[in-house]
């Protein structure tokens, strides 16, 4: 068969591999099976995301289908049981390196203060049954694992993950994380440490979560709250001097209560660290918090993080990382297609046409498009 360009073959041109080369020779991924290689792993991997696949014996059947065209490209479709061998023993560090190149990738062109820069922090929860979930056992008979998240609501982008099982605490997966100096960190509750905060504060970062609801705040000062908006009250106090257990609470700054009637009727007691942000924009960014809730949301309706080709430990953490390098390849291809649809489009529109030949740019157009589309996208991905 000839070959074909295709919207495949677009998205896999945005992986860089000659850095994935590189990760595979360092963490020597291929030694053991070079049948079977790590970029045939990762092609077929990918594969299923784009294309909804949600089980080995589907990624195989369709993979098969399409042989022609995907042979030309390095996805020879896997047989099952190799398929499941190498996701359950190859290392994720391969995977997980990838996604921090195309991360920096991404950001190049993305210049600002890291004063300016926001990370919102929170994790979701992966459903597992079956053989190999035992890992991930949350009580004695539900096994379940736990994305860890730290999201860039200006790129749009996840900038850093971490998979543990589900009964590992938010907060103790938080304390592994790195701390970028001067940056926003937002979060909920479930990241209720006054020492993790504490380490924030002294590296120069601006905190901004909630107060629960039977903490008391030892009041120095209230301040005006602004005419005419949700907030109903701004004070700078002291949280409580003693934790849990009579531990001395290491973070002794100032901090300030914020408290805002949000749409529901709600009303909710923001804490900072921030004691002279006029009081909306903190509570404008705590509001950007719900940003990470529809990037998972997005994630589980459009890409597998729900239903896992193995479920393993290792096969887990490899997928999550599959999925989340597949999320910044469609994001890129977002935005160098200069796509007129929106994201959630986008991806319904890749899934549909992915072994077609067609312009990445036109694949609501019915007929397939012709060598000069597909080779002006060519033109346009080089010079990206």
């Amino acid at each position: 068969m000839p070959f074909t360009h295709t919207v495949f073959r677009d998205l896999l041109k945005l992986v860089p591999w000659t850095a994935f080369e590189r990760l595979v020779d360092a963490y020597q991924s291929d030694a053991l099976s070079r049948s079977f290689s790590t970029r045939r792993q990762l092609t077929a991997l990918l594969f299923a995301q784009f294309s909804g696949a949600s089980s080995l014996r589907e990624v195989e059947a369709v993979m098969e289908s399409h042989q022609g065209r995907l042979y030309p490209l390095g996805g020879a479709a896997p047989k099952r049981s190799t398929f499941a061998d190498a996701n359950r023993t190859r290392d994720p560090r391969v995977f997980c390196g990838l996604f921090e190149i195309l991360l920096r990738a991404c950001s190049r062109g993305f210049r600002r203060k890291m004063g300016d820069a926001v990370r919102l922090i929170d994790s979701t929860s992966l459903r597992l049954a079956g053989a190999g979930s035992q890992w991930a056992r949350f009580s004695s008979d539900v096994f379940g694992a736990k994305t860890h998240v730290v999201y860039d609501p200006d790129l749009a982008r996840p900038v850093y993950h971490a998979v543990t099982a589900a009964n590992v605490n938010d907060v103790t997966a938080a304390k592994t994380m790195p701390i970028e100096e001067g940056a926003t960190y937002v979060f909920d509750l479930g990241y209720y440490d006054y020492g993790w905060w504490a380490r924030l504060d002294a590296a120069g970062c601006r905190l901004v979560t909630r107060f629960k609801s039977h903490t008391p705040l030892r009041e120095i000062e209230t301040l005006a709250a602004p005419d005419g908006s949700d907030i109903l009250s701004d004070r700078i106090g002291f949280l409580p001097a003693r934790q849990a257990q009579n531990r001395k609470n290491p973070f002794a700054d100032a901090v300030r209560e914020i408290t805002v009637r949000i749409e529901t009727g709600k009303i909710l007691r923001i804490l900072t660290n921030d004691l002279d942000a006029p009081a909306e924009e903190i509570a404008d960014l705590y509001k950007r918090r719900w940003q990470i809730e529809l990037f998972f949301r997005v994630m589980k309706q459009t890409l597998k993080i729900a239903n896992f080709l193995g479920r393993s430990e290792n096969a887990v953490r490899i997928q999550i990382a599959v999925a989340l390098i597949a999320y910044l390849l469609l994001r890129a291809l977002h935005d160098i297609a200069k796509a007129r649809h929106g994201f959630l489009e986008l991806v319904r529109l890749v899934r549909a046409n992915l072994m077609h030949e067609k312009d990445v740019s036109r694949m609501r157009q019915s007929p397939p498009c012709g060598a000069r589309d597909s080779n002006q996208l060519e033109l346009n991905l080089a010079a990206a």
